[in-house]
């Protein structure tokens, strides 16, 4: 179908709204109540963010499962999946930049997917995301990506609520909150089934407790088309 070309060539999907209104407050509370500073993660967090432990809070593991959220998920991963991290992170002020880079798939191109759910409203002020759109497929015979260029990035902007689905291969990066404003958002990652017993292997290194034994059919669930703005193309 025609969005899911769009969602292949762009390699990510950003869902306005996604999240309903009235379940943001109890969000932002699951994220200050499971804060913790860096020493208490079993591998410390940079200083520049604040980290929230929030993977068995009821609302979050309802944002997980969003249809809409999974059906874009499950449209990139194209096989059975499952949900195997979940946490909370917001730049302070001053903090939060990134060098553009790709997190990367661990066995085949598209075998995982990133999702950012934003819980405060995001812009260019508070350090939104930075992506380069269709960056996850270098045409063959490209030059290697040179992550020092930013002429091609694209820095989102919306509100509490959106969520930005990615293939984890797509070039991106956060951005310097220079006005110190709430930036809040939940980090999720998907994978497709073949790639659980060596993530289980590292969960306790990222402090995963929530149970990852669900499993999530792509057939299930209908990725429709999103509303504009969803995809940007260069």
């Amino acid at each position: 179908m025609p969005h899911h070309a769009q969602l292949h060539q762009a390699g990510y999907v950003l869902l306005r709204q996604v999240v309903p209104e009235k379940w943001l407050d109890e969000l932002r509370r699951d994220f200050e109540t499971g804060m913790k500073p860096s020493e208490q993660w079993p591998v410390p967090r940079a200083s520049d963010w604040r980290h929230s432990h929030l993977d068995c809070a009821k609302r979050v593991q309802a944002v997980c499962r969003l249809p809409q959220l999974l059906a874009a998920v499950g449209a990139l991963i194209g096989e059975r999946f499952f949900l195997y991290q979940v946490e909370g992170r917001a730049p302070v002020a001053g903090g939060g930049h990134q060098a553009l880079h790709r997190d990367l798939s661990t066995q085949r191109p598209g075998d995982t997917v990133g999702v950012m759910v934003y819980l405060d409203d995001y812009g260019p002020d508070n350090g939104a995301t930075r992506i380069v759109p269709g960056s996850h497929r270098p045409v063959a015979g490209e030059p290697p990506f040179d992550y020092s260029d930013e002429s091609r990035s694209l820095q989102l902007a919306g509100r509490a609520g959106d969520a930005l689905v990615f293939d984890v291969d797509l070039v991106h990066a956060a951005s310097l909150n220079a006005s110190g404003a709430q930036r809040r958002s939940l980090l999720i990652g998907y994978a497709a089934e073949p790639l659980f017993p060596a993530l289980q292997q590292t969960a306790h290194l990222r402090n995963v407790q929530m149970d990852t034994q669900e499993r999530f059919e792509p057939s299930d669930y209908v990725f429709t088309t999103p509303r504009p703005g969803a995809w940007h193309f260069s």
